[in-house]
């Protein structure tokens, strides 16, 4: 993938590291020069600004064979630094090169022993960017560093300003010309690429550019400073909006057709008083904006408005937003979108969070009303499926390992989470509760949400995806969630749940938290709000942590496949509407978590292990030896003898094949531990209540 097609997709921002000539350089080359294999084995890097926890970077590093260790935690890297490369340096074994990386901007904070034996670098976003500001520089995520390098290298001739930084950015970061936003419709423009695209323009760059539109009387009316930063915000506006078009598309349908039809009266179907005036409605239908309202649908962003009118509507775009629209029709048009949206090898993470956000709706609409959809639409299904699994699998085997050391502004996996919330607190007066439900796939949440939203018309949620750990189990995932670590550092603890509760309270409590302060409760999910109530009532409790269990119960007796998943989470949903209540009314703020996910898989046969598994779950066994493992494989030759990425030592998982399960053959459950999309990408919500 070359520079200029990373320039092309917006939301990357780690293509593959490849060669180039000097005048081609990259800011990563800049960097993964620094490493040459055999200099050193041991570096130590001041990195205050993350340049080395980006996952181009981190994938360079590993192609040349230097891992990676974070010095946070004194203890944790204690540990893995002394039982994983010292202790083996000691004994004469070639362990490869490591990189230990401070967030600091110097070394000073590391160990005396590091210091005496390691190679010293430092990087900051002041060597990568030097004629732009550091300040403005330093609040830009890192998904937009190449589009901004290449921009620097081009146009930035001085030394920039702050206001000349921002303007900067957002013309060659985010594409938006202040000079070109005159009208509403420029605005709408660029803010439908944007939010769509997940672009969220950082707060020091924001309050400028609404500075700036202020000064336009032609936006004295609009709701900037909500619909301009806030993405949930403006696809409320924006399905609000829908509504209306639709009322108005329908009805100048029906006018149409009764000034053609002579024999219509004129106090018939259509009533002009009823119709919005044209000049009234948002222009959906403008080129540039309709392939992303398309898109926006699909993906669940938007949702399908009912009209009892919209048949008329049937042979157009809009049918996509339109409840009343046949199930088969909605279904083909998101299965022709996934299909040409699947990733490849070499996408980035966030490219995979968006196929799974459409995913969910493909799986939710099949589910709907399974004996309607045709054979033909389920082959597509099936067909789109293998392909995504193969796709999936060897993305995962290539890009997986860089995504635990990423920074958690932004949480891509499960275990960033608690890091994630500690750094939405404001202070340690403020409450904050996550909701954990355990075995919740992300099609699940859509029931949820939409039982949630039924009930209650205040709520705003702010939906993330983020990857679940493999084997995507509940001891593995749910804990590194509690813990906020990788499961290498709980391995007393790797194959049961008992010590989440410690995990939590220590993960708080290491950031200034008192003990009382901190709740850990399990075993929710029915009838049991009265204990929530009492526990969550004392006046000291500040952080809980919630496990809601029903959705992984009710998936480990399911027999009704997915769609009976879907009706059995229906009926349960309003439990969690009451729970939501209660947390808003004692002043929390809520967030709602997944550990994995789950899928409809058929049996391939029971391994016949006698005592070797450690773990004998129905989508991966868990072996204390490699020999053991690599034995039963023999027998199931499709099954992925996985890596130990982020585990402890010892710790050796076999998968089961795409979509089945070790149970007899032929037999039809619903499980989790694999690899697939269901099972892996999970939603992360903070869920909110308005005062609308």
């Amino acid at each position: 993938m070359d520079s200029k097609t990373r320039n092309e997709r917006k939301m990357t921002s780690s293509p593959v590291i490849q060669s180039s000539s000097p005048s081609e350089e990259s800011w990563r080359s800049r960097i993964l020069r620094e490493f040459t294999p055999g200099l050193a084995r041991l570096t130590l890097v001041a990195d205050p600004d993350g340049l080395l926890l980006e996952e181009g970077i981190l994938e360079g590093l590993r192609e040349r064979g230097f891992d990676v260790i974070i010095f946070s935690d004194p203890v944790e890297f204690r540990y893995t630094y002394e039982s994983r490369y010292r202790s083996k340096w000691d004994q004469g074994i070639d362990t490869g090169f490591v990189v230990i990386v401070t967030n600091s901007p110097s070394l000073d904070a590391l160990p005396f022993d590091l210091l005496q034996a390691g190679r010293k670098l430092s990087f900051s976003l002041g060597d990568i960017f030097p004629k732009l500001s550091y300040s403005v520089v330093k609040a830009l995520g890192q998904e937009y560093w190449d589009a901004l390098y290449e921009a620097q290298k081009e146009w930035a001739t001085d030394r920039l300003s702050d206001n000349d930084t921002r303007n900067f950015i957002l013309r060659y970061v985010f594409e938006i010309k202040l000079e070109r936003i005159k009208q509403p419709l420029d605005l709408l423009r660029e803010l439908i690429r944007c939010h769509y695209q997940g672009q969220r323009i950082p707060e020091i760059l924001g309050e400028w550019f609404l500075e700036k539109l202020r000064q336009n009387p032609a936006f004295n009316e609009w709701p900037l400073e909500t619909i301009v930063p806030d993405r949930e915000a403006f696809f409320e506006f924006l399905q609000k909006e829908w509504a209306t078009f639709i009322d108005h598309l329908v009805a100048e349908k029906q006018r149409v057709t009764c000034e053609v039809q002579e024999d219509v009266p004129k106090d018939g179907v259509y009533n002009p008083q009823l119709v919005p005036p044209a000049t009234q409605c948002f222009p959906f239908e403008c080129p540039d904006i309709q392939g992303y309202i398309y898109k926006m649908f699909v993906e669940g962003m938007l949702r399908p408005v009912p009209h009892q009118d919209a048949s008329v509507l049937s042979d157009s775009w809009v049918c996509i937003g339109v409840q009343t629209i046949s199930l088969e029709v909605r279904l083909d048009k998101i299965l022709q979108t996934l299909e040409a949206s699947i990733p490849n090898v070499d996408s980035e993470h966030t490219d995979w969070f968006h196929l799974a956000r459409g995913w969910s709706e493909m799986i939710l609409l099949a589910n709907t009303q399974p004996e309607a959809i045709p054979e033909s639409a389920n082959e597509r299904i099936q067909k789109l499926q293998a392909k995504v699994d193969a796709v999936l699998t060897d993305w995962v085997f290539r890009r997986y390992k860089e995504l635990f050391n990423l920074p958690s502004v932004h949480p891509v996996m499960v275990h960033h989470i608690p890091r994630f919330i500690a750094n939405q607190i404001e202070s340690h007066d403020s409450k904050v509760a996550l909701v954990v439900v355990d075995g919740l796939a992300f099609d699940q949440w859509l029931v949820v949400k939409e039982i949630l939203t039924s009930r209650h018309k205040n709520l705003r949620f702010r939906e993330q995806a983020v990857f679940a750990w493999i084997p995507s189990t509940t001891p593995v995932s749910r804990q590194a969630m509690f813990a906020g670590k990788v499961p290498l550092f709980f391995p007393d603890s790797i194959n049961s749940t008992d010590k989440e509760p410690t995990l939590w309270k220590q993960f708080w409590m290491d950031r200034g938290f008192s003990p009382d302060n901190i709740v850990y409760i399990k075993g929710l999910g029915c009838d049991d709000l009265g204990r929530v109530f009492e526990t969550l009532s004392y006046p000291r409790v500040k952080v809980a942590g919630l496990v809601v269990n029903t959705v992984d119960d009710i998936m480990h007796g399911m027999k009704l496949g997915t769609a009976g998943m879907h009706n059995q989470v229906r009926q349960w949903a309003p439990y969690m509407s009451k729970l939501l209540d209660l947390l808003f009314n004692l002043g929390f703020h809520v967030y709602l978590a997944s550990d994995h996910g789950n899928i409809e898989a058929t049996g391939c046969g029971r391994p016949i292990e006698r005592s070797t598994a450690d773990v004998r779950g129905e989508r991966v066994r868990i072996y204390s030896n490699e020999a053991l493992r690599h034995e039963v494989k023999k027998h199931f030759p499709d099954a992925i003898e996985w890596e130990p990425i982020g585990l402890p030592d010892g710790y050796f998982a076999l998968l089961a094949p795409a979509r089945q399960a070790f149970v007899s053959k032929g037999e039809r459950i619903v499980t989790h531990g694999g690899i697939s999309i269901e099972e892996l990408i999970v939603p992360f919500v903070q869920i909110e209540r308005t005062n609308e």
